[in-house]
């Protein structure tokens, strides 16, 4: 049963939409093989072109096959006038002899794993506790590499949709007493300024119509759902210190961004109480970590005037 049916508040179209959007195009213009510690199967990294924008955006597939239990690109692997074997080798097609009809390869209820990931170089690379996202790719290929086949959807949208150069600013003013939300908003910019519709346009073409969707964003589920992929569950993502917080734990800089994105913006996690009321032992990390506002900020300059 999808998660439609089960929950009909996710299954929602998101709000403001007036009209369809005319659906998006995507194109996979090269697919190459990525040993990984993650399962014992070779993965295969994939990159897209797309009508909308120029980034560059990815999708990791976890059991790359053709076949009617398979994960293949119709894109990848569309046979083109006048392309030499080698030219097919060379962008990481398969044979053409071998391609099935995309007719005979949906996938029906057996919906894989999927992961709508927004790049994070601060955190993916360089290790920042800022935030949780290297957690939970990291925790998404390990899923996926045990079960043998999903999709990470890995979008180039640094920051939420903002951006490097904009995310760091954010930094600074997080610093200065404001949560993320706040911050992105002060900047000029939406709390969230991401589009998922790059994640349906690469499900459409990898031929998957359903999905178990890890994720703890209920927005990602009403996009996809919007733009017709089934949700058949939502897996969540609970981060490691939380699931075994101990009383008197040092809180971490993302605790604080978590505790924000569940409160001001619909994530659904739920938070230990260790997280709620902090530690008598680290007042001040207490405070930036839950998110609360400094006194220089301008919801705080707000109450004091009340």
């Amino acid at each position: 049963m999808s998660l439609v049916s089960q929950t009909p508040s996710l299954a929602s179209s998101p709000s403001g939409r007036s009209s369809p959007l005319p659906e998006m195009q995507v194109k996979c213009v090269v697919r190459t093989r990525i040993p990984s510690e993650f399962g014992n199967a070779t993965h295969s990294l994939l990159m897209y072109t797309n009508n909308e924008d120029s980034s560059e955006h990815l999708a990791l597939v976890f059991g790359y096959s053709l076949g009617p239990s398979g994960i293949w690109s119709k894109s990848l692997e569309a046979v083109r006038e006048g392309e030499t074997p080698r030219e097919r080798v060379r962008r990481g097609a398969l044979p053409a002899g071998g391609v099935p009809s995309p007719a005979l390869s949906e996938n029906g209820d057996d919906a894989p794993l999927a992961r709508i990931h927004s790049c994070c170089f601060t955190g993916e690379t360089l290790g920042s506790l800022r935030c949780d996202c290297r957690e939970q790719l990291v925790e998404a290929m390990k899923m996926m590499g045990n079960e043998g086949r999903g999709i990470i959807l890995y979008l180039i949208q640094e920051g939420r949709g903002i951006g490097l150069r904009e995310k760091m600013k954010a930094y600074n003013l997080i610093d200065q007493g404001y949560d993320t939300m706040e911050a992105n908003i002060e900047l000029g910019h939406p709390s969230d300024a991401r589009s998922y519709r790059i994640a349906s346009a690469i499900l459409r073409d990898l031929h998957i119509p359903s999905v178990r969707l890890l994720t703890n964003n209920p927005h990602k589920v009403n996009s996809i759902v919007a733009d017709g992929v089934v949700v058949n569950e939502r897996v969540p993502m609970v981060p490691a210190n939380w699931t075994s917080q101990q009383e008197g734990a040092e809180l971490q800089d993302r605790d604080g961004y978590l505790v924000t994105k569940v409160k001001k913006m619909g994530h659904i996690l739920e938070i230990p109480d260790t997280i709620l009321m902090g530690t008598s032992d680290a007042p001040s990390l207490k405070r930036r970590s839950a998110g609360f506002i400094s006194p220089a900020s301008p919801s705080s300059a707000k109450r004091a005037k009340q």
